[in-house]
């Protein structure tokens, strides 16, 4: 037990001396993000496409709802066969509407797939800004404050944000 908590001392001192030397900046990246054009342009597509496939199940869910209606309506005047005819065709109007919700918005859907495509070459231009920063002002790490890591106090000479939106060239 002893030798664990001299054990702990010494290495909390040889970090703390460690810690000392560190170069911490920070950013704010959905200040980065929200004044890049590139971004804005690809979520402007992104809602646009979103806006159409929205439209799209609309249409779909209401196309069901009149078929649910006349079923409701008329199905105490329906033979048997008529009725499960009725009952099959909403069901798989049912799994088509799910289908389609799955297709466009599930996790590896189109819109998952689009969002990845549009915003992987702006992400990397960011990152490489956010590389070229750091290393020229020789920082150990740098933060992002808009992220989950929280930062609770930080220096404004320590944000970066301005400095990679000027290797960006954004204002």
């Amino acid at each position: 037990m002893k030798k664990t908590i001299f054990l702990l001392a010494v290495f909390i001192s040889f970090s703390s001396l460690s810690f000392a030397q560190l170069k911490i900046g920070y950013l704010d990246s959905d200040t980065v993000m929200d004044k890049l054009p590139d971004v804005q342009d690809a979520r402007q597509k992104i809602d646009a496409l979103i806006q159409e496939w929205q439209s799209e199940i609309r249409v779909l869910e209401n196309d069901w709802k009149n078929k649910y209606d006349d079923y409701e309506k008329r199905k105490l005047i329906m033979t048997d066969q008529t009725r499960a005819e009725a009952e099959a065709e909403l069901i798989k109007l049912e799994n088509d509407i799910t289908q389609f919700r799955d297709k466009k918005f599930g996790t590896n859907g189109e819109l998952f797939l689009k969002q990845d495509e549009l915003m992987k070459p702006v992400q990397n231009k960011i990152f490489n800004a956010i590389k070229q920063v750091a290393e020229e002002e020789n920082l150990d790490f740098v933060f992002d404050r808009s992220g989950d890591i929280m930062i609770l106090f930080a220096k404004e000479q320590y944000d970066i944000s301005q400095k990679v939106l000027d290797k960006l060239k954004i204002d």
